[in-house]
């Protein structure tokens, strides 16, 4: 498993990946994952819930009850369900959208693919995003999924990241390097 000793050294790994071993024990990974991404795209989208998650003055109990009820909303399975109320209980909410990552980082590399992060200037359209993925398969010999992000402070270009490697092509980075050329 390709990442997976530096993931699991760390708290948000560690968790990740008990998580991961009891999915894979119940033959539920694929449905574990599909629940953390709800999850994540909840965080994402939903202002108040990612403000639930960080604020440490929101009691362990109201904590429970709250990502049971966001559970309940987003259809979760037991075992996610449970995972996140333990999390609450242990006050390690903050750590979600890294657990998240983690976690599937972990599943991915036990299918033998790699994440590509892709964050550009500007949205990409579903055909770019396709032929990014077949490019990076490629070039990384196996296969590939694309997550892709935008940044309009990159003015254009990419950054892909995959594992520990980066690709910057973005005009903001070559900007700076010009700007530190001209300084001597």
């Amino acid at each position: 498993m390709e990442n997976s000793g530096g993931i699991k050294a760390s708290l948000q790994g560690r968790y990740a990946s008990a998580l991961f071993d009891l999915a894979s024990e119940n033959g539920i990974v694929s449905a574990v994952e599909t629940d953390l991404e709800k999850v994540g795209q909840a965080i994402g989208e939903n202002a108040d819930f990612a403000a639930l998650i960080r604020n440490p003055q929101v009691s362990r109990e109201a904590a429970g009850k709250a990502v049971e009820a966001i559970a309940g909303v987003l259809g979760l399975s037991d075992l996610s369900r449970k995972f996140l109320g333990v999390l609450a209980a242990n006050r390690r909410l903050s750590a979600l959208p890294e657990i998240i990552r983690a976690f599937a980082a972990i599943a991915a590399a036990q299918r033998g693919e790699a994440t590509a992060e892709v964050t550009s200037a500007h949205a990409l359209s579903d055909g770019q995003v396709e032929q990014l993925r077949q490019k990076l398969e490629v070039r990384e010999g196996r296969k590939v999924k694309v997550s892709t992000s935008v940044d309009p402070d990159l003015l254009g270009g990419l950054v892909v990241t995959i594992g520990s490697k980066r690709i910057d092509s973005s005009i903001r980075t070559r900007l700076n390097s010009l700007a530190q050329a001209m300084k001597g």
